[in-house]
């Protein structure tokens, strides 16, 4: 059964050997984040409950592997105005906004495994 997803949005890969790479990247302010991370814990339970215990690298005979990584920043907007008098720029610094959460997630895997995959988040690779 397909699975929508609203965050995670996955570009599809092959290489000559066969091996499937989806990568997927998200940022979102704190309102979104729980539900990044939900739709994160959903992919991930999936890929753990259809391909149990084959999970690890590839070239050891795995038949799927994934990297997951955050990064939490937080900006501050400058307020820019220019003064044609001297001809340069004035600078004033606001305070820091709130933080944006950016999440990768990157899903490598046997045809097999990209075939299951896709079948399940078709929408969420752009495949219909």
């Amino acid at each position: 059964m397909p699975i929508t997803l609203h965050y995670l949005d996955f570009e599809h890969s092959e290489d000559t050997e066969g091996v499937a790479t989806f990568e997927a990247m998200a940022s979102v302010g704190p309102a979104q984040l729980a539900a990044l991370h939900a739709e994160i814990e959903e992919v991930l339970t999936w890929t753990y409950e259809a391909f149990a215990d084959v999970r690890g690298p590839l070239d050891e005979g795995f038949e799927w592997d994934h990297d997951l990584q955050s990064q939490r920043e937080f900006t501050a907007s400058d307020e820019l105005r220019f003064d044609p008098t001297s001809g340069r720029l004035q600078v004033q610094s606001g305070e820091p906004g709130l933080a944006r959460h950016t999440v990768t997630l990157s899903i490598t895997g046997t045809a097999r495994f990209a075939e299951a995959f896709m079948a399940v988040f078709n929408q969420a690779i752009g495949l219909s």
